[in-house]
């Protein structure tokens, strides 16, 4: 034991259960082209092997943000993981590319295993969920960054695509429908004005709120309603919907032209990313379900109506772009994997976006 390290207040030994723990975890992600075992410096993968003749590699990386803090409040930390893993995937899922493997980095003040534990857990969740192998990580130990019991989380994808299917926005065209598919609540973006909203209204995580029944199950499949009874805290920390397998099996099936990930931003930032200059969005709303979540945060938040579009995803977790015909092939694609889909809008000749309002 490293006595003078322990000192200094880095257990070395905890690490090492950190270790044991999580191997089981790691193994449960193992995909064709993975290499090697968990304990090697660097993360291998055997590109060559998935026979691709342009491949084009993506990248991504991101963190959960003040939605940890919730964890924290409320003791949970099996969900988070899932959404570290949510925000890398869907992101170079947005360029039409297949994810391949993850890399985490979870930081702490001072190491508590069964905490590690369960957020690596989160993260081979999401990993399954995306058919991504997590092929390395990193686990810090720096006391005196992070208050007791509270922790960071990272992560890093790479995914392939074929040159030729690349989706970059340039197939965009005026009169092109948007499908939107529903998220699982407000996934992890604009959380600290969630707190805000919470903490002014001295809202409390552990009560229930009859207002929020009808919310997405906390596993984050929207094929299960949640049960109601449960506290807004288990609401608010419901995972970020992964989208891998669903959107690339439309990829694969329809003529998908452009790919937006609504996070932070809501629709005004996020669907202008895959338009073209001169072209401009019209959304429809009532062509889908907006989640209890967001009514509840509207209301206590006194947020206008239209704003909350401008920060939240109101329901639209990712939204494709593609041809009139293609439409009702794809929803009824996505509604086969269990998701809830409908088109939401179409692409115009007018930039900015344009929201019509019930």
């Amino acid at each position: 034991m490293a006595v003078d390290y322990e000192k200094a207040g880095v257990s070395l030994e905890a690490g090492y259960d950190v270790v044991r723990r999580i191997k089981k975890h790691v193994a449960s992600t193992n995909r064709p082209g993975a290499m090697g075992n968990i304990g090697s410096f660097g993360g291998m993968f055997d590109l060559a092997s998935l026979g691709y003749k342009e491949p084009i590699l993506v990248s991504g990386t991101d963190g959960v943000g003040t939605k940890l803090k919730l964890a924290f409040a409320m003791d949970k930390h099996d969900t988070v993981g899932v959404d570290a893993v949510a925000m890398c995937v869907n992101d170079v899922l947005a360029q039409g590319a297949e994810p391949l493997f993850f890399l985490d980095y979870v930081a702490q003040g001072k190491t508590i295993p069964a905490v590690v534990e369960a957020v690596v857990a989160g993260i081979a969740n999401g990993c399954r969920q995306s058919d991504c192998a997590l092929v390395g990580g990193e686990t810090a130990e720096m006391p005196g960054m992070y208050a007791e019991g509270e922790y960071d989380i990272a992560g890093f994808t790479t995914g392939v695509v074929e040159k030729s299917k690349l989706i970059d926005g340039t197939k965009v065209k005026v009169g092109d429908v948007l499908v939107g598919i529903a998220s699982t609540g407000v996934h992890s973006n604009g959380f600290s004005l969630v707190r805000k909203i919470f903490s002014d209204n001295a809202l409390d995580l552990h009560k229930v709120y009859p207002e929020l029944d009808g919310s997405v199950s906390i596993d984050g499949d929207p094929s299960k309603p949640r049960e109601s009874g449960e506290p807004l805290g288990l609401v608010a920390l419901t995972p970020t919907r992964i989208y891998v397998r669903q959107v690339l099996d439309v990829i694969r099936n329809c003529d998908v032209h452009g790919v937006a990930h609504i996070t932070g931003g809501g629709f005004d930032e996020n669907i202008p990313r895959i338009l073209r200059e001169g072209q401009g969005i019209h959304v429809e709303e009532g062509t889908w379900e907006i989640l209890p979540i967001f009514r509840f945060l509207e209301k206590y938040g006194k947020i206008d109506h239209r704003e909350m579009f401008n920060i939240y995803n109101m329901g639209v977790g990712m939204v494709l772009a593609m041809d009139e015909s293609e439409a009702d092939k794809a929803i009824s694609i996505l509604k086969g994997h269990g998701d809830r889909a409908t088109v939401i809008g179409r692409v115009t000749a007018t930039p900015g976006v344009d929201i019509k309002l019930l």
